[in-house]
């Protein structure tokens, strides 16, 4: 059953947070975990409600919105009132949008999309790590993991193109990096990490899959990726890290 490791470590149920669980990828690790006996409480956090959560007593919604600080922050607050939270999982992200496309050149690059990109990227994620931080326990071992990408890292980038996306996935990997540093400080078992899923059948990539590449379904991501969250350790704390474990380079 998911988390059952580190729920073993903590001899209890766990309490997890999922930002951006009405995506693809987070509603289905919301589903994933609600069928776990490890699992106790999960708050599903998105800007709007998934309906599955009528029938799920194990799941509360929480309204938050990335572009918005005071959402983040009061979800935070609102979590806190209950106690802490053991996962942060931050399952959002943009690729494209009807306006926005992955710049194939340089003559593509507009501010406007890249402002976009970088908000919901990489500011989101990192003021959702500023106000969910506090809400994790301040001894023994937690979780923030946050979805990366295999193109932000630059070391691999050989194709060039996706300027915007690219870029905000490395700033967020180097927040991911800056952040744990700080948390390690504060608790020396706490994680934090990037994840990569793999290529993933949904609306965020479903243009842009190229054939040659393996593609899984949400759950099947979702699966992959809370094994990775389950065996995370203080040693891969500001790393990002694929499906499969394996550490993608910087």
């Amino acid at each position: 059953m998911f988390l059952k490791r580190l729920a073993n470590q903590k001899k209890k149920p766990l309490r997890v947070a999922i930002i951006g669980a009405s995506g693809g990828i987070g509603s289905a690790l919301v589903g994933q975990l609600s069928n776990s006996n490890h699992v106790e409480t999960i708050y599903a956090l998105s800007r709007t409600r998934l309906q599955t959560l009528q029938v799920d007593k194990k799941a509360q919604w929480l309204p938050i919105d990335l572009l918005d600080e005071e959402t983040i922050e009061k979800a935070a607050n609102e979590i806190e009132k209950n106690g802490t939270v053991d996962v942060v999982i931050i399952a959002s992200g943009l690729l494209h949008t009807e306006n926005i496309k992955p710049e194939k050149d340089w003559r593509m690059l507009e501010s406007q999309s890249m402002s976009a990109l970088f908000a919901i990227n990489t500011i989101g994620p990192a003021l959702v790590m500023k106000h969910f931080a506090p809400v994790l326990p301040k001894g023994g071992r937690s979780i923030i993991a946050a979805l990366s990408a295999r193109v932000g890292s630059i070391s691999d980038n050989r194709l060039g193109g996706w300027y915007s996306y690219r870029a905000s996935k490395a700033a967020l990997n180097q927040i991911i990096r800056t952040f744990s540093v700080e948390l390690s400080r504060k608790n020396k078992d706490a994680v934090l990490l990037g994840l990569h899923p793999g290529t993933v059948s949904t609306n965020l990539s479903e243009p842009y899959q190229a054939n040659n590449y393996e593609r899984f379904t949400p759950q099947q991501s979702a699966e992959y990726l809370l094994s990775v969250i389950d065996q995370a350790d203080p040693s891969m704390t500001g790393k990002v890290y694929d499906w499969k474990g394996d550490i993608i380079p910087e």
